[in-house]
């Protein structure tokens, strides 16, 4: 049965409560959402479909092109989801009270065990909190920037055709993205030598854990299927921190290790 826009689940959410809610979706042929692929940086197709239609696909009841992720990190949770607030802290207290501020953003996460976060960093102090299933992070420190290869790209967009194949299509009136192109689950050090001087961590937040995953850390996640979680982005501050980072980033860049 293919997935519908506007019908909530027989077995799931009534009309009135969040499954019926339209949510961003985050729609690629592989899992890979904002990745490199060969010469591209791609972004998704993104769909606005009922969160009971994507619990539907995840739970085996209805079909949908390619991989399904709601991962729109612009605090989906308040504006598309707001009849789930009730049952979930507005902040993290101790955060904000250390970091002297409310949270920036509130993202809901959930998705298929495709979906693949490629590995890159933010300008956020991140507490990710999973509540259900499993995240799989594997995390650089800042200070090894100049093992992680960064390079330019076209950016490009999936398109979700009416048969349900998938088409990139550039965006030519963006500028060129810097991403980086290692997978480091399979890292290719013929290309990237000096990738194996880096020291990953492997991390997994299960079932009612939180991840204080501080700005400027590297990361690649990986999750078991259907996994749902929530996540409080607090802007970071701009301080000897991330004065520290772009020397370093400078550095390397000058050092053409890069």
């Amino acid at each position: 049965m293919p997935c519908s826009t506007g019908r909530p689940s027989r077995s799931g959410p009534s009309p009135t409560s969040a499954g019926s809610a339209e949510v961003s979706v985050a729609v690629t042929p592989d899992g890979y959402a904002d990745a490199v692929r060969g010469d591209r940086f791609v972004m998704p197709a993104e769909r606005r479909l009922p969160l009971s239609c994507v619990l539907d696909v995840l739970e085996g009841r209805a079909q949908h092109p390619g991989v399904l992720y709601v991962q729109k990190q612009c605090s989906n949770l308040l504006t598309e989801l707001p009849q789930l607030l009730p049952d979930l802290e507005p902040h993290v207290p101790w955060a904000s009270e250390a970091l002297g501020k409310m949270p920036d953003a509130v993202n809901f996460w959930l998705g298929e065990a495709a979906a693949v976060t490629s590995l890159h960093k933010d300008h956020y102090e991140n507490l990710y909190c999973v509540v259900s299933g499993e995240k799989h992070f594997l995390l650089h420190p800042p200070s090894d920037r100049p093992f992680i290869p960064y390079e330019l790209y076209t950016p490009a967009t999936y398109q979700l055709t009416k048969e349900g194949s998938f088409k990139m299509v550039d965006e030519e009136a963006m500028e060129k993205v810097p991403w980086i192109p290692l997978d480091p689950l399979a890292p290719d050090l013929a290309q990237y030598p000096s990738y194996s001087q880096a020291q990953a961590l492997h991390c997994t937040v299960q079932t009612g854990e939180m991840l204080y995953l501080p700005a400027l850390w590297f990361h690649h996640v990986q999750q078991s299927h259907g996994c749902m979680a929530v996540n409080f982005w607090y802007d970071m501050e701009y301080d000897l921190k991330y004065s520290y980072f772009q020397l370093l980033d400078s550095l390397t860049k000058a050092s053409g290790l890069n």
